[in-house]
């Protein structure tokens, strides 16, 4: 692939993941005004361009998906290096910059990945024990727990009520 075609594939994947998250949150705006015609869709567009997201990372060979087992060893790795490699260079450089949100925001997002890459290597084990739990997501900092939410977030203290149960 030319190298012009796989930065313009690189930047419309970036473009689409935006407008699918930005959308999502346009929905649940739009469901808590009680719209729900325009949250369905806000959520019917965000899918729209989740498959355009799709697309694009099949062909810059980023969404290759295997049997479960390697796609969780994967994500593991992936997780593992974020946290340990990317997220520490973004904080000192943010840091350097006096930019205190970014760091506390960067902060947050290395130690929750750290919880993902756990919950990853907990799944190839559960994996064999055919294990089912539920998931809870904390709405503030993107924590994952397991089972039940907490009290109070590990990660940034917010309370019990800002987990979202995934289903």
């Amino acid at each position: 692939m030319g190298e012009k075609t796989r930065d313009n594939l690189y930047t419309a994947f970036v473009g689409e993941a935006k407008a699918y998250h930005r959308l999502q949150a346009f929905a649940r705006q739009a469901d808590e005004e009680g719209l729900t015609q325009i949250a369905k869709l806000f959520r019917a567009i965000a899918a729209a361009e989740g498959v355009h997201v799709e697309r694009h990372l099949r062909l810059l060979g980023e969404a290759v998906v295997k049997d479960t087992e390697t796609n969780l060893q994967s994500s593991f790795e992936r997780e593992t290096t974020v946290n340990e490699v990317y997220y520490p260079q973004f904080i000192r450089e943010a840091s350097e910059e006096g930019e205190k949100a970014a760091v506390l925001t960067f902060s947050q997002a290395r130690d929750v990945e750290e919880g993902h890459a756990k919950l990853y290597k907990h799944a190839l084990r559960a994996l064999l024990r055919d294990e089912t739990h539920d998931y809870y997501v904390c709405s503030v900092c993107g924590h994952v727990a397991e089972r039940e939410p907490p009290d109070q977030c590990p990660i940034c203290q917010a309370g019990r009520e800002k987990f979202r149960l995934i289903t």
